[in-house]
């Protein structure tokens, strides 16, 4: 049995990570910019000032995905590069590039998916505040009307928001990511409601400008992998577990908002006395409908249920295999991953990122062979075909990433893509896992 007849074959990319060009043609800085140029943010020292070049190079680029039978590309819009100061003046400059983008896209046949926020925030708003500000949102209405206007012609898929768990994990908790900071909880919840507030308004935008507009929003996911059939209830109730702590990287906290239009009772309770005032009127612009779900998996962790029924963490055997960036490799994450979500929410769902960080170079013979990666691939698009036999509604698969490119924290030393690139000649060499996935698409997944 293969995939859906329609099932959407696609690669992801990120503006930031790709597209260089950073103070060109009038785009205004990003929180991103500004880290970057801030010493030891960054292991390897790099910024994303440069990338891969996509801006001066994006033909080169939609002609690989041709070549490679991609059949959607989904990408993020810069939004200091639409909106140099976030909101205000509008750089035309960056419209065509976008446009120009797109219709290259369209002459290929390749469909487009835009995601708004891949966590480049303008530094001009996060001078006002950022995500802590309350107007934060109606600046991403704006600028999410600026995109739809603009673009909804042509491009039918959004995505609203990518992975929020790490934007604000990372960039407002940890401080390893953009903008750095390390704030209390009672102000990591204000931020998170905001955005999902943003989320609500970015939807009723594209409602309003774009009729027959299909709107995701992505979440980060590492499911819990049951050891056997006797721990998928403690894995369930583990893996939407939201609570004091957890928050941030909970399923449930940002799902939940979305679908059942309440978050979940026991945040609420742990956070009483600091839960940012959410309103009727709140709930239910975040609970506008939306057509699905996208879920990033790359890894995940096996887990058992202990004597008192709860979830207890399984730790894998010494020598499991994993990426070159130490992540566990477990294809049975898609599986549950997927499995659990379609239970929970009953929307479709999109694997919108998955794929491997490997030690690639150039060989003598001028290629790059990466089998390590075409094997990861092929496991998880294994358990990914088994979920939707199974009975879960998967509509496609966008493989992380087409470009080798900028991996934040860790610069240029992580390489995700089916297509290497020599960053200090811009070369791009098509890996072995690319003409792999290329036969994957041929075939709808039959040869998995």
């Amino acid at each position: 049995m293969s995939f859906r007849n329609d099932f959407v074959w696609g690669a992801a990319t990120a503006s930031y990570q790709i597209e260089g060009a950073y103070d060109k043609d009038g785009k205004g800085r990003s929180i991103w910019d500004e880290f970057t140029h801030t010493e030891g943010k960054i292991s390897d020292k790099s910024t994303g000032d440069t990338a891969c070049d996509h801006y001066h190079r994006y033909k080169e680029d939609v002609k690989l995905m041709s070549e490679l039978g991609i059949k959607a590309y989904r990408f993020s819009i810069a939004w200091s590069r639409l909106l140099p100061d976030g909101t205000g003046r509008v750089n035309q400059k960056g419209i065509d590039f976008y446009n120009s983008l797109i219709n290259e896209l369209s002459a290929y046949g390749i469909e487009p998916y835009i995601t708004l926020y891949h966590w480049d925030l303008p530094y001009a708003l996060h001078l006002k505040g950022g995500w802590l500000n309350d107007d934060i949102s109606d600046c991403f209405e704006l600028y999410t009307s600026i995109v739809a206007e603009n673009f909804g012609d042509r491009v039918k898929n959004f995505i609203t928001f990518n992975e929020p768990q790490v934007f604000t994990g990372c960039g407002y908790s940890e401080g390893s990511h953009a903008p750095g900071y390390r704030l209390a909880d009672k102000d990591l919840l204000r931020i998170c409601h905001n955005v999902l507030k943003s989320h609500g308004k970015a939807v009723r935008a594209l409602r309003k400008i774009v009729p027959d507009v299909k709107i995701g929003f992505t979440s980060a996911s590492s499911p819990l992998v049951p050891m056997a059939d006797c721990d998928i209830e403690a894995a369930r109730s583990a893996y939407f577990s939201c609570g004091k702590g957890n928050f941030l990287y909970s399923q449930s906290f940002w799902h939940d908002p979305i679908i059942f239009g309440r978050y979940p009772e026991k945040i609420l309770n742990d956070y009483a006395d600091v839960f940012p005032k959410a309103t009727d009127e709140d709930m239910k612009l975040i609970s506008a409908p939306i057509d699905y779900i996208g879920l990033n998996i790359y890894t995940g962790s096996f887990v058992k249920a202990g004597k008192d029924g709860c979830a207890q963490q399984v730790s894998c055997r010494p020598g499991h295999p994993r990426t070159a960036i130490g992540w566990d490799i477990i294809p049975e994450s898609v599986y549950w991953g997927t499995k659990f979500y379609y239970d929970r929410y009953k929307l479709p769902l999109y694997i919108t990122e998955n794929g491997m960080s490997a030690h690639d170079c150039v060989s003598l013979d001028g290629k790059v062979h990466d089998p390590n990666r075409t094997d990861y691939l092929n496991r998880y698009l294994r358990e990914l075909k088994k979920s939707a036999e199974d009975g879960a509604d998967i509509r496609g698969y966008f493989q992380w990433s087409l470009l080798d490119n900028f991996e934040w924290a860790c610069g240029y030393k992580e390489r995700f893509g089916i297509v290497y690139v020599d960053y200090e000649t811009q070369n791009r060499i098509v890996k072995d896992s690319g003409y792999w996935y290329r036969s994957v698409i041929n075939e709808n997944g039959e040869n998995l």
